[in-house]
């Protein structure tokens, strides 16, 4: 543990050059345009749909009994 109380730092020196660039990264985000012009997505399908069907369907029918 002593080479960390030598080079303690170098790891601060990496620490703000990471955030730094995060903000960089993140200024460069352009969200009001993606805020004017919304995408379209498709609704939303997982993966167990047909199950998740046949179940409401019997359901439904145990429930009109």
């Amino acid at each position: 543990m002593t080479w960390l109380a030598d080079y303690w730092w170098i790891i601060l020196v990496i620490l703000v050059g990471i955030f730094i660039n995060g903000i960089k990264a993140l200024n460069k985000i352009n969200y009001k345009g993606s805020l004017n012009d919304p995408s379209k997505l498709p609704p939303h399908r997982d993966n167990n749909a047909q199950w998740d069907k046949e179940d409401d369907d019997e359901w439904n029918k145990n429930k009109k009994k």
